[in-house]
Protein backbone atom coordinates (compact mmCIF):
# COMPACT_ATOMS: atom_id res chain seq x y z
CA UNK A 1 0.00 0.00 0.00
CA UNK A 2 1.38 3.60 -0.65
CA UNK A 3 2.02 5.39 2.16
CA UNK A 4 1.07 8.86 2.87
CA UNK A 5 4.92 10.37 2.06
CA UNK A 6 5.01 8.00 -1.13
CA UNK A 7 1.56 9.94 -2.22
CA UNK A 8 2.95 13.21 -1.79
CA UNK A 9 6.34 12.67 -3.22
CA UNK A 10 4.43 11.16 -6.68
CA UNK A 11 2.14 14.03 -6.58
CA UNK A 12 4.87 16.56 -5.82
CA UNK A 13 6.67 15.60 -9.24
CA UNK A 14 10.14 16.16 -10.12
CA UNK A 15 11.26 18.51 -7.14
CA UNK A 16 14.87 18.61 -5.80
CA UNK A 17 16.14 16.75 -3.10
CA UNK A 18 16.03 20.22 -1.12
CA UNK A 19 11.81 20.55 -1.30
CA UNK A 20 11.47 16.80 -0.88
CA UNK A 21 13.91 16.88 2.42
CA UNK A 22 11.47 19.79 4.19
CA UNK A 23 9.13 17.18 4.49
CA UNK A 24 11.25 14.99 5.92
CA UNK A 25 8.94 12.41 8.55
CA UNK A 26 10.25 9.58 9.71
CA UNK A 27 7.41 7.26 9.90
CA UNK A 28 3.25 8.16 9.45
CA UNK A 29 1.25 5.67 10.91
CA UNK A 30 -2.46 6.28 10.19
CA UNK A 31 -4.34 2.96 11.63
CA UNK A 32 -6.64 1.66 14.70
CA UNK A 33 -3.54 0.46 17.13
CA UNK A 34 -0.79 2.99 15.98
CA UNK A 35 -0.49 3.69 19.53
CA UNK A 36 0.78 0.21 20.13
CA UNK A 37 3.79 0.44 17.83
CA UNK A 38 5.62 4.17 19.61
CA UNK A 39 7.51 1.78 22.26
CA UNK A 40 9.14 -0.25 19.24
CA UNK A 41 10.21 2.91 17.44
CA UNK A 42 11.39 4.76 20.71
CA UNK A 43 13.83 1.57 20.95
CA UNK A 44 14.78 1.50 17.78
CA UNK A 45 16.03 5.45 18.20
CA UNK A 46 17.58 4.15 21.52
CA UNK A 47 15.71 6.52 23.40
CA UNK A 48 15.16 5.46 27.32
CA UNK A 49 13.28 8.50 28.59
CA UNK A 50 10.95 10.89 27.27
CA UNK A 51 8.09 13.38 28.23
CA UNK A 52 4.22 13.14 27.37
CA UNK A 53 3.05 16.41 26.67
CA UNK A 54 -0.84 16.29 27.35
CA UNK A 55 -4.05 18.01 28.52
CA UNK A 56 -6.51 16.34 31.51
CA UNK A 57 -8.15 15.21 28.58
CA UNK A 58 -6.09 14.08 26.02
CA UNK A 59 -4.24 11.89 28.75
CA UNK A 60 -7.31 10.26 29.33
CA UNK A 61 -8.26 9.84 25.88
CA UNK A 62 -4.30 8.34 24.99
CA UNK A 63 -1.88 9.54 27.54
CA UNK A 64 -2.73 7.11 30.10
CA UNK A 65 -2.36 4.03 27.74
CA UNK A 66 0.93 5.32 26.11
CA UNK A 67 2.47 6.01 29.27
CA UNK A 68 1.93 3.07 30.83
CA UNK A 69 2.83 0.72 27.33
CA UNK A 70 5.84 2.78 27.70
CA UNK A 71 6.91 1.97 31.28
CA UNK A 72 5.84 -1.95 30.29
CA UNK A 73 9.20 -1.60 27.74
CA UNK A 74 11.46 -0.71 29.79
CA UNK A 75 11.09 3.51 28.60
CA UNK A 76 10.31 6.33 31.19
CA UNK A 77 7.93 8.38 30.72
CA UNK A 78 7.28 11.58 32.64
CA UNK A 79 4.49 13.35 32.26
CA UNK A 80 3.69 17.27 32.00
CA UNK A 81 -0.21 17.27 32.35
CA UNK A 82 -0.35 21.27 30.66
CA UNK A 83 -2.60 23.30 33.49
CA UNK A 84 -5.41 25.61 31.91
CA UNK A 85 -5.58 29.29 32.29
CA UNK A 86 -7.50 31.37 34.45
CA UNK A 87 -10.87 30.84 31.78
CA UNK A 88 -10.11 27.25 31.90
CA UNK A 89 -8.41 26.83 28.27
CA UNK A 90 -4.85 25.20 27.57
CA UNK A 91 -3.39 27.70 25.59
CA UNK A 92 0.08 27.73 23.93
CA UNK A 93 1.53 30.60 25.62
CA UNK A 94 4.87 31.62 28.00
CA UNK A 95 3.55 29.52 31.02
CA UNK A 96 2.46 26.39 29.28
CA UNK A 97 5.86 26.09 27.70
CA UNK A 98 8.02 26.89 30.50
CA UNK A 99 6.38 24.13 32.25
CA UNK A 100 6.68 21.54 29.57
CA UNK A 101 10.74 22.80 29.29
CA UNK A 102 10.91 22.45 33.31
CA UNK A 103 9.30 18.80 33.05
CA UNK A 104 11.91 18.06 30.11
CA UNK A 105 14.88 19.28 32.34
CA UNK A 106 13.97 17.69 35.67
CA UNK A 107 13.43 14.22 33.76
CA UNK A 108 16.63 14.60 31.21
CA UNK A 109 14.14 13.31 28.54
CA UNK A 110 15.46 12.57 25.53
CA UNK A 111 12.59 13.41 23.13
CA UNK A 112 8.86 15.00 23.57
CA UNK A 113 5.67 13.26 22.74
CA UNK A 114 2.78 15.33 21.75
CA UNK A 115 0.00 13.25 23.26
CA UNK A 116 -3.35 15.89 21.90
CA UNK A 117 -4.75 18.37 19.50
CA UNK A 118 -3.08 21.58 18.14
CA UNK A 119 -2.17 23.26 21.17
CA UNK A 120 -0.10 20.47 22.45
CA UNK A 121 1.63 20.05 19.26
CA UNK A 122 2.73 24.17 19.33
CA UNK A 123 4.10 23.46 22.70
CA UNK A 124 5.45 20.22 22.15
CA UNK A 125 7.28 21.16 18.63
CA UNK A 126 8.63 24.49 20.41
CA UNK A 127 10.01 22.96 23.93
CA UNK A 128 11.96 20.18 21.83
CA UNK A 129 13.22 22.62 19.43
CA UNK A 130 14.51 24.69 22.22
CA UNK A 131 15.59 22.21 24.43
CA UNK A 132 17.56 20.41 21.14
CA UNK A 133 15.27 17.02 21.71
CA UNK A 134 13.10 15.75 18.65
CA UNK A 135 9.10 15.22 19.02
CA UNK A 136 6.38 12.49 18.43
CA UNK A 137 2.97 13.48 16.93
CA UNK A 138 0.15 11.32 18.89
CA UNK A 139 -3.10 13.51 17.63
CA UNK A 140 -6.06 12.59 19.75
CA UNK A 141 -8.55 14.47 17.34
CA UNK A 142 -8.65 14.54 13.75
CA UNK A 143 -9.11 18.73 14.51
CA UNK A 144 -6.21 20.09 12.77
CA UNK A 145 -4.04 20.39 10.21
CA UNK A 146 -0.72 21.90 12.12
CA UNK A 147 0.29 18.21 13.75
CA UNK A 148 3.10 18.06 11.15
CA UNK A 149 3.90 21.70 11.16
CA UNK A 150 7.16 23.49 11.25
CA UNK A 151 5.50 26.78 12.74
CA UNK A 152 4.28 27.38 16.20
CA UNK A 153 1.35 29.50 17.23
CA UNK A 154 2.77 30.97 20.38
CA UNK A 155 0.62 33.19 22.40
CA UNK A 156 3.26 35.98 24.02
CA UNK A 157 2.14 38.71 26.04
CA UNK A 158 -1.28 38.36 25.07
CA UNK A 159 -0.36 38.31 21.16
CA UNK A 160 -0.28 35.57 19.03
CA UNK A 161 3.10 34.97 17.05
CA UNK A 162 4.23 32.27 14.82
CA UNK A 163 7.95 30.87 15.51
CA UNK A 164 9.56 28.99 13.72
CA UNK A 165 10.27 25.27 15.44
CA UNK A 166 10.49 21.96 13.94
CA UNK A 167 8.20 19.30 12.50
CA UNK A 168 7.80 15.66 13.89
CA UNK A 169 10.23 12.45 13.66
CA UNK A 170 6.90 10.65 13.32
CA UNK A 171 3.12 10.78 13.70
CA UNK A 172 0.73 7.98 15.21
CA UNK A 173 -2.49 8.41 14.69
CA UNK A 174 -4.43 5.74 16.24
CA UNK A 175 -7.96 5.47 14.57
CA UNK A 176 -9.18 3.71 17.89
CA UNK A 177 -8.51 6.83 19.45
CA UNK A 178 -9.58 9.27 16.80
CA UNK A 179 -12.95 7.58 16.36
CA UNK A 180 -13.76 8.28 19.95
CA UNK A 181 -12.94 12.25 19.78
CA UNK A 182 -15.53 14.33 20.77
CA UNK A 183 -18.01 14.86 17.37
CA UNK A 184 -17.33 18.35 17.64
CA UNK A 185 -13.52 17.75 17.26
CA UNK A 186 -13.82 16.24 13.98
CA UNK A 187 -16.04 19.12 12.98
CA UNK A 188 -13.39 21.70 14.09
CA UNK A 189 -10.87 19.43 11.65
CA UNK A 190 -13.04 19.93 8.64
CA UNK A 191 -13.48 23.29 8.95
CA UNK A 192 -9.47 23.48 8.93
CA UNK A 193 -9.92 21.78 5.52
CA UNK A 194 -12.91 24.24 3.99
CA UNK A 195 -10.33 27.03 4.71
CA UNK A 196 -7.88 25.59 2.29
CA UNK A 197 -10.45 27.00 -0.60
CA UNK A 198 -9.51 30.86 0.61
CA UNK A 199 -6.18 29.82 1.95
CA UNK A 200 -5.53 28.66 -1.92
CA UNK A 201 -6.72 31.71 -3.23
CA UNK A 202 -5.17 34.08 -1.13
CA UNK A 203 -1.57 32.64 -1.98
CA UNK A 204 -2.31 32.35 -5.47
CA UNK A 205 -3.30 36.01 -5.27
CA UNK A 206 -0.59 37.12 -3.27
CA UNK A 207 1.75 35.07 -5.45
CA UNK A 208 -0.15 37.39 -8.92
CA UNK A 209 -0.19 40.51 -7.76
CA UNK A 210 3.03 40.62 -4.94
CA UNK A 211 5.58 38.35 -6.49
CA UNK A 212 5.01 35.84 -3.20
CA UNK A 213 6.23 32.65 -3.14
CA UNK A 214 4.46 29.91 -4.93
CA UNK A 215 5.43 25.92 -5.69
CA UNK A 216 2.19 24.52 -7.69
CA UNK A 217 2.67 21.08 -6.16
CA UNK A 218 2.30 22.05 -2.83
CA UNK A 219 -0.99 23.61 -4.18
CA UNK A 220 -2.03 20.38 -6.01
CA UNK A 221 -1.44 18.08 -2.37
CA UNK A 222 -3.76 20.33 -0.79
CA UNK A 223 -6.42 20.76 -3.02
CA UNK A 224 -6.51 16.96 -3.43
CA UNK A 225 -6.60 16.49 0.18
CA UNK A 226 -9.58 19.24 0.38
CA UNK A 227 -11.35 17.96 -2.25
CA UNK A 228 -11.28 14.05 -0.50
CA UNK A 229 -12.51 15.46 2.33
CA UNK A 230 -15.50 17.49 1.19
CA UNK A 231 -16.52 13.84 -1.03
CA UNK A 232 -16.20 12.14 2.48
CA UNK A 233 -18.12 14.86 4.58
CA UNK A 234 -20.43 12.13 5.06
CA UNK A 235 -18.69 9.55 6.69
CA UNK A 236 -17.03 12.18 9.11
CA UNK A 237 -20.10 13.23 9.97
CA UNK A 238 -21.10 9.88 11.04
CA UNK A 239 -17.58 9.32 12.91
CA UNK A 240 -17.02 6.18 10.49
CA UNK A 241 -13.35 4.99 10.28
CA UNK A 242 -13.12 5.55 6.55
CA UNK A 243 -14.15 8.74 6.74
CA UNK A 244 -12.04 9.79 10.23
CA UNK A 245 -9.38 8.31 8.17
CA UNK A 246 -10.10 10.40 5.38
CA UNK A 247 -9.80 13.33 7.17
CA UNK A 248 -6.84 12.65 9.49
CA UNK A 249 -4.76 11.69 6.21
CA UNK A 250 -5.78 14.85 4.85
CA UNK A 251 -4.99 17.05 7.77
CA UNK A 252 -1.71 15.52 7.84
CA UNK A 253 -1.27 15.60 3.81
CA UNK A 254 -2.00 19.39 4.08
CA UNK A 255 0.93 19.72 6.93
CA UNK A 256 3.10 18.01 4.28
CA UNK A 257 2.37 20.03 2.00
CA UNK A 258 2.92 23.76 4.15
CA UNK A 259 6.71 21.79 4.71
CA UNK A 260 7.21 21.01 1.22
CA UNK A 261 6.72 24.64 0.28
CA UNK A 262 8.52 26.09 3.74
CA UNK A 263 5.67 28.20 5.05
CA UNK A 264 2.37 27.91 5.86
CA UNK A 265 0.58 29.99 2.76
CA UNK A 266 -1.15 26.81 1.28
CA UNK A 267 -2.92 26.37 4.18
CA UNK A 268 -3.59 29.91 5.47
CA UNK A 269 -5.34 33.09 4.30
CA UNK A 270 -7.31 35.70 5.54
CA UNK A 271 -9.86 33.18 6.92
CA UNK A 272 -6.84 32.09 9.34
CA UNK A 273 -6.20 36.10 9.96
CA UNK A 274 -9.77 36.65 11.34
CA UNK A 275 -9.57 33.33 13.50
CA UNK A 276 -6.35 34.63 15.05
CA UNK A 277 -7.98 38.19 15.51
CA UNK A 278 -10.70 36.52 17.39
CA UNK A 279 -8.65 34.27 19.56
CA UNK A 280 -6.62 37.10 20.96
CA UNK A 281 -9.33 39.01 21.01
CA UNK A 282 -10.72 35.98 23.68
CA UNK A 283 -7.41 36.32 25.58
CA UNK A 284 -7.74 39.58 25.84
CA UNK A 285 -11.23 39.69 27.48
CA UNK A 286 -10.58 36.28 29.61
CA UNK A 287 -13.14 34.72 27.63
CA UNK A 288 -13.40 30.90 26.97
CA UNK A 289 -11.36 30.28 23.40
CA UNK A 290 -13.41 28.41 20.65
CA UNK A 291 -11.63 25.86 18.60
CA UNK A 292 -9.84 26.61 16.14
CA UNK A 293 -11.25 24.89 12.89
CA UNK A 294 -14.62 26.09 13.88
CA UNK A 295 -13.39 29.61 13.65
CA UNK A 296 -11.29 28.62 10.84
CA UNK A 297 -14.57 27.21 8.93
CA UNK A 298 -17.03 30.24 9.94
CA UNK A 299 -14.56 32.69 8.59
CA UNK A 300 -13.62 30.35 5.57
CA UNK A 301 -17.79 31.43 4.51
CA UNK A 302 -16.93 35.14 5.63
CA UNK A 303 -14.29 35.60 3.17
CA UNK A 304 -16.09 33.51 0.40
CA UNK A 305 -19.04 36.20 1.07
CA UNK A 306 -16.71 39.24 1.48
CA UNK A 307 -14.24 37.83 -2.33
CA UNK A 308 -17.53 37.44 -4.18
CA UNK A 309 -19.14 40.96 -3.64
CA UNK A 310 -15.57 42.08 -4.27
CA UNK A 311 -15.57 40.31 -7.30
CA UNK A 312 -19.29 41.47 -8.46
CA UNK A 313 -18.47 44.76 -7.53
CA UNK A 314 -15.36 44.72 -10.21
CA UNK A 315 -12.88 46.02 -7.20
CA UNK A 316 -9.95 44.97 -9.69
CA UNK A 317 -10.95 48.12 -11.77
CA UNK A 318 -11.59 50.31 -8.96
CA UNK A 319 -9.32 53.06 -8.81
CA UNK A 320 -8.30 52.46 -5.17
CA UNK A 321 -6.91 48.64 -6.47
CA UNK A 322 -3.33 48.24 -6.53
CA UNK A 323 -1.96 48.34 -9.82
CA UNK A 324 -0.87 45.03 -10.30
CA UNK A 325 -4.26 43.62 -8.69
CA UNK A 326 -5.75 45.34 -12.16
CA UNK A 327 -3.59 44.19 -14.15
CA UNK A 328 -4.31 40.44 -13.38
CA UNK A 329 -8.34 41.23 -12.26
CA UNK A 330 -9.63 39.07 -14.95
CA UNK A 331 -7.53 35.92 -13.55
CA UNK A 332 -8.58 37.10 -9.98
CA UNK A 333 -12.17 37.16 -10.75
CA UNK A 334 -12.15 33.55 -12.26
CA UNK A 335 -10.46 32.44 -9.48
CA UNK A 336 -12.92 33.75 -7.17
CA UNK A 337 -15.72 31.63 -8.95
CA UNK A 338 -14.06 28.93 -7.85
CA UNK A 339 -14.61 29.14 -4.59
CA UNK A 340 -17.87 27.66 -3.56
CA UNK A 341 -20.67 30.56 -2.10
CA UNK A 342 -20.66 31.02 1.27
CA UNK A 343 -23.96 29.26 1.18
CA UNK A 344 -22.62 26.06 0.26
CA UNK A 345 -19.63 26.15 2.27
CA UNK A 346 -22.37 26.47 5.49
CA UNK A 347 -24.08 23.82 4.12
CA UNK A 348 -21.03 21.60 4.38
CA UNK A 349 -20.16 22.69 7.46
CA UNK A 350 -23.78 21.74 8.49
CA UNK A 351 -22.99 18.12 6.89
CA UNK A 352 -20.91 17.49 10.10
CA UNK A 353 -23.00 19.42 12.59
CA UNK A 354 -20.25 22.25 12.75
CA UNK A 355 -21.09 25.92 13.30
CA UNK A 356 -21.85 27.24 10.25
CA UNK A 357 -21.87 31.19 11.03
CA UNK A 358 -20.33 33.73 13.24
CA UNK A 359 -23.67 34.03 15.01
CA UNK A 360 -23.69 30.10 16.29
CA UNK A 361 -19.70 30.91 17.59
CA UNK A 362 -21.01 33.69 19.32
CA UNK A 363 -18.47 36.16 17.50
CA UNK A 364 -20.00 39.50 18.08
CA UNK A 365 -20.77 41.38 15.13
CA UNK A 366 -18.60 44.22 16.01
CA UNK A 367 -15.92 41.80 16.76
CA UNK A 368 -16.35 40.41 13.46
CA UNK A 369 -16.60 44.06 11.06
CA UNK A 370 -13.27 45.15 13.14
CA UNK A 371 -11.58 41.58 12.06
CA UNK A 372 -12.44 42.16 8.32
CA UNK A 373 -10.56 45.72 8.64
CA UNK A 374 -8.06 44.84 10.86
CA UNK A 375 -6.87 41.08 10.57
CA UNK A 376 -4.72 41.13 7.93
CA UNK A 377 -2.36 43.09 9.90
CA UNK A 378 -1.95 40.03 11.92
CA UNK A 379 0.35 38.48 9.04
CA UNK A 380 0.85 41.85 7.04
CA UNK A 381 3.74 40.74 5.06
CA UNK A 382 0.69 37.99 3.70
CA UNK A 383 -0.65 40.28 1.11
CA UNK A 384 -4.50 38.37 0.41
CA UNK A 385 -7.41 39.97 -1.23
CA UNK A 386 -8.70 41.01 2.64
CA UNK A 387 -5.23 43.09 3.05
CA UNK A 388 -5.74 44.42 -0.41
CA UNK A 389 -9.78 45.58 -0.09
CA UNK A 390 -8.68 47.02 3.48
CA UNK A 391 -5.58 49.44 2.18
CA UNK A 392 -7.73 50.59 -0.61
CA UNK A 393 -9.92 51.21 1.81
CA UNK A 394 -7.64 53.35 4.04
CA UNK A 395 -5.94 54.82 0.46
CA UNK A 396 -9.36 56.12 -0.11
Amino acid sequence: MTTVIERIKQAAGELDEQALARMAVNRIEIRAGALGEIPGYLETKGFRGVVLAADAHTYEAAGKTLQASLERSGIAAALSKIKPNAAGDVIADEASIIQLILEIQRSSAQAVLAVGGGTIHDLARYAAYTKGIPFLSVPTSASVDGFNSKGAPIIVRGEKKTILAIGPDAIFADLDVLVKAPPALAAAGFGDMLGKYTSLFDWRFGALTAGEPYLKAAEDVTRAALLQCVKQAGLIARKQEEGIHTLIRSLIESGLAMLLFGQSHPASGAEHHLSHYWEMEYIRLGRRQLLHGAKVGAACAEISKLYHRLAEEDFGRQSGAKPTVAAHWDVIKQAIRQIPRDGELRELLRTVSGPVSTEELSVHPELLARSLREAHLIRPERYTLLHARNVAVADA
